[in-house]
């Protein structure tokens, strides 16, 4: 499906008291989605301890 069909197809699944900030916000999560699925197909993942690990710098 390209990102044309599948924007119309959360558009249209959308109630008809849909707003623009409504369908914006569908469109980026969905593109948030699609980037993490391209990330994970390429290896860019880091293991639970590589997450806390980066995470306790902020968390201390």
């Amino acid at each position: 499906m390209t990102a044309k069909q599948m924007a119309q197809k959360i558009i249209t699944e959308l109630p008809d008291e849909a707003t623009f900030d409504d369908i914006q916000y569908h469109l980026y999560v969905l593109e948030c989605i699609e980037k993490g699925e391209k990330d994970i197909e390429e290896g860019k993942i880091m293991t639970d301890d590589q997450v806390r690990q980066r995470l306790a710098k902020w968390l201390k």
